[in-house]
């Protein structure tokens, strides 16, 4: 049997945190959701059942939390630098898929949140 694809996802990760054009957006913050789908060999985990042959998702929800702690204007920004870095640390990523959620965007809307959605490759 051979593994076709394979991908580690981290749903609904939630944070505060002061990302925003208005500058009451960096006073007050905002409540954000973060799902991420990373394409990710996981063949030699799968006989192995060792972390070392795997995407260690407790790293790379700490790498997140911490690019969501830097406050950013844009939220294209915030998922571009999330991307680049979980890319960047863990190079066997073939691509990831990122959806950010601003939960209660300023802009006098009754609804769940305004969303970007980045998808990028390893290139």
């Amino acid at each position: 049997m051979k593994l076709e694809s394979s991908y580690i996802n981290l749903l609904g990760l939630r944070f505060h945190a002061y990302h925003g054009v208005l500058e009451q957006e960096h006073i007050v913050g905002n409540d954000y959701c973060l799902d991420v789908r990373m394409k990710y060999d996981i063949s030699k985990a799968m006989l192995s059942d060792n972390i070392d042959d795997t995407l260690n998702y407790a790293k790379a929800y700490e790498l997140i939390r911490k690019e969501m702690m830097i406050p950013s204007q844009l939220l294209e920004h915030v998922a571009y630098r999330i991307g680049s870095r979980l890319i960047k640390q863990f190079p066997e990523i073939e691509n990831i898929d990122i959806r950010l959620t601003k939960k209660n965007p300023p802009m006098g809307a009754d609804g769940d949140g305004a969303m970007i959605e980045l998808h990028l490759n390893q290139s």
